[in-house]
């Protein structure tokens, strides 16, 4: 078991949504609740903070600069220093009740946006796509938290998590990326961890950060556990591959509804990790528009 170790200098209060960029070798994330995108360049130690009036749920680098963002009244296009450009959609959710939450983009370069209901009364959230021309689709429901969005290189299986309801997906799509039926992958029982955010190696295999779990997990395409590490922490929140050889760990975790004294207990809570992987993991595209 390889330990983890800090990022940097830094606590937030919801981190999320770790991202990496090839291009400066930095690394970019969300704090949703302080409504903020950061950046991060390890090798100068160079630290930017972008604000917005939103929470940013979930966002992707573009290939023309500058963010794809899912904020809780919709999704938006910004240019390099974050100032809002272009409204893409509304929040096809009610936003009152549900912000946005995971997301990412396929290796074809398209933005997939999940949401979280807030009520927890029924599995009233969603998934949905931004393509090249902007288009954008709704391609699944039933789903308490969006979490956990991964992909097989080629494209072709889309992994989820639905965090609250403590189960990962796996949905097969066709060439164009239409889902077929959405299947149950892998549960977890009550208790020991919730499957929140995720990234994929090169070897196809998942990793899992388990929240309410101090731990990350590996998980081989057929859901068999390969290996297991442990954070100072109660809540890591999603993780991705970064660094020159796409062999390291960057682990983001929150200190959202803990108590003061537990935050004195783990102080690290909210504070970035890194992890060194025996397995290069899979690069993150940037949002192609066409």
């Amino acid at each position: 078991m390889r330990e983890a170790n800090i990022l940097f200098d830094y606590k937030g209060h919801l981190p999320e949504c770790p991202s990496w960029d090839v291009q400066t070798q930095s690394l970019f994330w969300t704090d949703i609740l302080e409504k903020e995108i950061h950046g991060y360049q390890p090798s100068t130690n160079k630290h930017q903070i972008f604000k917005f009036s939103e929470e940013v749920g979930c966002f992707a680098l573009r290939e023309n600069g500058g963010f794809i963002a899912a904020m809780r009244s919709g999704i938006y296009l910004t240019d390099t220093d974050g100032t809002v450009t272009k409204k893409v959609c509304d929040n096809p959710n009610n936003p009152v009740l549900a912000r946005f939450n995971d997301g990412g983009t396929d290796p074809q370069g398209r933005f997939y946006a999940g949401t979280y209901w807030s009520p927890r009364d029924y599995n009233g959230a969603l998934l949905c796509r931004v393509d090249a021309d902007l288009k954008t689709t709704v391609l699944q429901c039933d789903i308490l938290g969006a979490n956990g969005l991964a992909f097989s290189a080629d494209g072709r299986l889309m992994f989820t998590s639905d965090t609250p309801n403590h189960v990962i997906y796996r949905t097969p799509l066709d060439e164009n990326g239409n889902p077929a039926e959405r299947r149950v992958w892998k549960s977890f029982p009550r208790g020991n961890g919730r499957p929140d955010g995720a990234a994929m190696d090169e070897e196809g295999c998942y990793w899992s950060a388990l929240f309410d779990g101090y731990r990350i997990a590996r998980f081989s395409p057929q859901g068999e556990l390969l290996e297991e590490h442990r954070l100072p922490v109660r809540c890591p929140t999603m993780l991705c591959f970064g660094g020159p050889e796409m062999k390291t760990l960057f682990i983001t975790t929150t200190r959202e509804n803990m108590s003061d004294e537990e935050v004195r207990e783990r102080p690290l809570s909210g504070a970035i990790f890194t992890l060194e992987a025996s397995v290069a993991g899979l690069i993150k595209p940037k949002f192609k528009e066409s």
